[in-house]
């Protein structure tokens, strides 16, 4: 279920961007990223809808995915 990023308190809003840039796994490549400016590339992403918020029910979990990964699956 698609949950749309604009609907969303901004505290939790920040809080997903910070988890999902700090989870393991998450790669920016070799040269290191602050964490304010991974966020800020999430938010841009969001707001042009490259990337959406993904909330899925059966396992209670939230992530982001590229808005064309979820082509046909909505």
């Amino acid at each position: 279920m698609r949950i749309p990023h604009h609907q969303l308190d901004p505290d939790t809003l920040q809080n997903l961007l910070e988890e999902y840039a700090t989870r393991d796994g998450t790669d920016y490549g070799e040269r290191e990223v602050s964490l304010s400016d991974k966020v800020a590339s999430l938010r841009r992403q969001l707001q042009s809808g490259e990337v959406v918020i993904w909330f899925e029910p059966g396992e209670e979990s939230v992530n982001l995915v590229l808005a064309e990964d979820l082509a046909g699956h909505e």
